[in-house]
């Protein structure tokens, strides 16, 4: 009889539950979107009960679609949008405030005081990461100073934290009666407070953020047998844990050193396999987590985090109201040959990797009475290129090996102009596989390594297969001269707050 596994993909805008077959095809799949919260300027939120709820939903659903009995589903591997941070009373389960998710910049000055007291090197050595609004330190730290009711149950030891991987496994587990509290390695390196050379909670940095340990998941591997989902259709094994970007990383199978991916999402993530040693940056990337298997040393990686791509398509839509679906940007830029001389730096809440600035904002340059609609559609596009050369650059730089072949998947690797343009500007050539749902996949990958349905990372070497590759084709001094125009432009979105 044939055997699946469902992985669920909690995504910043979405939560999709996808059933693949032990081929790595797409058995059935089920997505609902949950609400883009806006209280302020900077700030952004979602609602925990909306996201667990929605996501039995999918879980639900898919299965039903399918027609698959329940004892033909092997488990669950999940994947989730990863620096969001729950805070929630583990007596009750109700969260004590609305996530606060990844992109939200109200840590700014958390963060400000923090490198001033002990600097970003001292928080970099142990951690990999720089101290950012991004991560879920400071957000913990702003939501317990903010709110007295929150810091005086934090003191009685009745809150728990986690990313959105812990919040879903504690209540698909049991919630309050029995529900685990548990991470991955690699979610548990994007909340700046995990050791990610001894893996293990950083006393330290818990300490000086007066964050108590008790708050704190347990960390897991990867892969690996973490407990079970009791659903309204049967009970199933949660085998897999993932970051949204490790999982990419891994579904693309960029398993040995230097093999890299690039997911197009709402925002880029850029991702290099390094290896068993953690590769520090000195160009202002993040040395992170990319997978631990069972038993087995952690594998690390160098990513590149952008936070605006897909997301200033939708902001073409419904701001400016220059395209009524997304997918309509492609036509609309190629009614033009080129940017018109149009470079739009979509610094809405900063700029991420490798600049770190979080006093940019946005800007659009060049505009003359010559630019219409369709020059700004196309430097939107082009801009989620330019952000990508600008981290690829300094990911050669840092691990000293020069990319001659990136992966690509995410929704925005489907649009043809902008992948050829991506491969113009880097000078290097892309492979789009087959099964784009590489996020979801990586997931199902490391739950069924778990569940024995592979034995080890080179049986899914046969499952991958490439779709389409793009060459490049733009002469070297055109593409030198593209490129100091934009970071020209960058230049001048500093320094606005």
């Amino acid at each position: 009889m044939p055997k699946y596994l469902i992985a669920i993909d909690q995504g910043t805008t979405s939560t999709r539950s996808i059933l693949f077959n032990t081929q790595g095809k797409i058995v059935a799949m089920d997505q609902i979107e949950h609400a883009q919260i806006y209280p302020q300027p900077g700030w952004v939120e979602h609602d925990p009960l909306e996201i667990i709820n929605k996501t039995k939903l999918t879980l639900e659903r898919v299965v039903e679609i399918s027609s698959v009995p329940i004892s033909d589903i092997l488990g669950i591997g999940i994947t989730n949008q990863r620096e969001t941070t729950v805070l929630w009373d583990k007596d009750t389960g109700i969260p004590v405030s609305n996530a606060v998710v990844w992109q939200d910049t109200r840590t700014a000055k958390i963060c400000q005081d923090l490198i001033s007291e002990i600097g970003n090197e001292f928080v970099r050595e142990r951690t990999g990461l720089p101290i950012s609004t991004y991560f879920s330190a400071p957000k913990i730290k702003y939501l317990m100073e903010h709110n007295p009711e929150i810091k005086d149950k934090v003191l009685r030891k009745k809150i728990l934290f986690g990313t959105i991987d812990t919040w879903l496994i504690w209540n698909l587990t049991g919630g309050p009666s029995g529900g685990l509290h548990i991470t991955d390695v690699t979610n548990a390196s994007r909340t700046m407070l995990f050791n990610i050379n001894r893996l293990e909670w950083d006393q330290e940095l818990l300490d000086l953020l007066g964050i108590p340990n008790e708050m704190m998941p347990k960390v897991n591997s990867s892969s690996g047998h973490a407990g079970y989902a009791h659903l309204p259709f049967g009970t199933l094994p949660i085998a897999g844990i993932l970051g949204d970007q490790q999982a990419a990383l891994f579904g693309q199978n960029c398993l040995q050193v230097g093999q890299a991916k690039n997911t197009y999402g709402t925002g880029c993530f850029i991702l290099m396999n390094t290896g068993h040693k953690p590769v520090p940056s000195k160009y202002g990337l993040i040395t992170t987590i990319a997978y631990q298997l069972q038993n087995k040393p952690a594998q690390y990686c160098l990513e590149g985090s952008i936070a605006i791509t897909g997301a200033l398509v939708q902001w073409l839509r419904d701001n400016l109201q220059i395209i009524k679906n997304s997918s309509e940007v492609e036509s609309l830029a190629m009614k033009v040959q080129d940017n018109g001389g149009v470079y739009f730096v979509p610094a809405f809440s900063g700029l991420f990797a490798p600049h770190w600035r979080p006093d940019a904002r946005g800007i659009i340059t060049g505009l003359s009475h010559h630019t219409t609609s369709a020059h700004i559609a196309r430097a939107a596009l082009e801009a989620t290129a330019y952000q990508t050369l600008d981290v690829v650059s300094a990911m050669e730089l840092d691990s000293g090996i020069n990319l001659n072949l990136l992966k690509v998947d995410g929704g925005m690797s489907q649009n043809n102009l902008l992948m050829q343009f991506q491969s113009d500007i880097l000078g290097i050539k892309l492979v789009r596989p087959k099964i784009t749902e590489t996020t979801a996949l990586g997931a199902a990958f490391v739950a069924g390594i778990a569940l024995g349905v592979w034995n080890n990372i080179h049986d899914l070497q046969e499952i991958w297969q490439e779709d389409k590759s793009y060459l490049p084709e733009m002469a070297e001094d055109k593409r030198a001269t593209l490129t100091e125009k934009w970071r020209n432009s960058v230049s001048r979105t500093l320094n606005w707050i």
